[in-house]
């Protein structure tokens, strides 16, 4: 059931959930896939669930943390609605992404590394502030924003090394 209960995270908190989210931004590198992990949690500072990038693993081109992580929420709460949550993400939504976070009613978005070629805060999109959707998510950059970019950069660094390119256009 929704908790009425309105937390507000403290710089110790943001770091300690982006931390997490970390963790399975490695995972999912581990596993070959891009590394961005995301975190949810509930309106009185708890995780409801943690989830990464598994597009490569399942083979689904919208298996991107943020869904993953809406999805467990969603099984966790036992409610589509995940209102009064916060979701801490490593790499800032794509407009996809962005999308399923207000129509699950995610209350606010807590991203790390910006994404300037994909990232709808960057690319001004604005899907979490439109006045004509039924649903506004607050949205901001919080801490180890370079702690996610060095954990993106060296993974797509690796992947250019084993397939012998340098990542340039020609």
């Amino acid at each position: 059931m929704k908790s009425l209960v309105s937390w507000s995270p403290t710089p110790e908190e943001d770091l300690r959930f982006m931390r997490l989210a970390l963790a399975e931004a490695r995972a999912a590198a581990a596993q070959e896939d891009v590394p961005v992990g995301a975190v949810l949690v509930d309106s009185e500072g708890q995780v409801m669930a943690h989830a990464r990038n598994e597009r490569e693993l399942l083979q689904s081109p919208v298996a991107h943390a943020e869904v993953q992580a809406i999805s467990a929420g969603a099984r966790e709460r036992g409610d589509w609605n995940l209102s009064g949550t916060t979701l801490y993400v490593t790499l800032e939504p794509c407009s996809m992404c962005a999308g399923a976070l207000v129509l699950a009613r995610v209350t606010e978005v807590v991203y790390g590394a910006m994404d300037p070629k994909g990232g709808v805060v960057s690319l001004a999109i604005p899907i979490f502030s439109h006045a004509r959707l039924n649903h506004r998510v607050r949205v901001r950059q919080g801490p180890l924003a370079a702690e996610c970019g060095s954990v993106l950069q060296d993974f797509f660094r690796r992947k250019r090394r084993e397939k012998g390119t340098s990542g340039k256009k020609d």
